[in-house]
């Protein structure tokens, strides 16, 4: 495994945040903007991703390191609970359970992220879309928490016809940005990840969504430490 030897300097005034299977770091960026100093684990090289990064086993990193931070994203890869992947009879493995299990076992307030088909293993999950971002696409993501609370947002109507997936999309339709979509510089814009590919969009949170959700963190951390 890898050491975190490579851990730029970071600026002590900050909360340290660990973004684990970070890929190329939509979250990453979105508690950038609520105000975390952010460190991205991956299993995989990611030379796209914008922070401080160790390329290392998640699951192993959190027990080992984890308690060295002030707070944890986690999401484990979502294939195993793809439909898409179902269908093409592709198997994956089923991380959220150990990556919990490894969570609970440091002490440190967390979130699991995942998709639609995952919710009946998320406990109370927290659903956010695109359009309580006026952002021009959909993608439903679910957060569960641990060690602290978020609202649930109101959640707007779909009023705007979606692309199929992998067709261009349509005058006065969302994109769904999934698969081997088309519209990779319409998508960055979208989706607010200029500087990703389309392997990095089909995954990512995009990062308003976690700049809402560490905005939320930092108060609560900021709320623990007054107690």
């Amino acid at each position: 495994m890898t050491q975190p030897t490579d851990i730029r300097h970071r600026s002590r005034q900050l909360p340290r945040l660990l973004d684990t299977f970070c890929c190329q770091g939509g979250a990453s960026v979105g508690y950038h903007l609520a105000g975390f100093d952010v460190t991205g684990v991956d299993i995989h090289p990611q030379p796209r991703y914008p922070f401080a990064f160790i390329q290392a086993e998640a699951v192993e990193f959190i027990r080992e390191h984890g308690a060295e931070f002030d707070f944890i994203h986690a999401s484990p890869p979502c294939q195993h609970d793809s439909k898409c992947q179902r269908i093409q009879k592709r198997e994956h493995p089923d991380l959220i359970a150990p990556t919990r299990a490894a969570l609970e076992s440091i002490g440190r307030p967390w979130v699991i992220e995942n998709v639609g088909d995952a919710v009946p293993k998320l406990r109370d999950p927290v659903m956010l879309c695109g359009t309580m971002f006026r952002l021009e696409t959909y993608r439903h993501r679910f957060f569960e928490t641990g060690g602290w609370s978020l609202p649930q947002p109101g959640h707007p109507a779909h009023r705007v016809p979606q692309a199929k997936m992998g067709r261009p999309i349509p005058p006065g339709h969302y994109g769904q940005f999934i698969g081997n979509f088309s519209g990779v510089d319409h998508a960055r814009h979208v989706m607010g990840v200029p500087w990703m590919n389309r392997d990095g969009i089909r995954e990512c949170v995009p990062p308003a969504y976690t700049q809402w959700l560490g905005t939320h963190a930092v108060t609560a951390l900021d709320t623990a430490a007054a107690a």
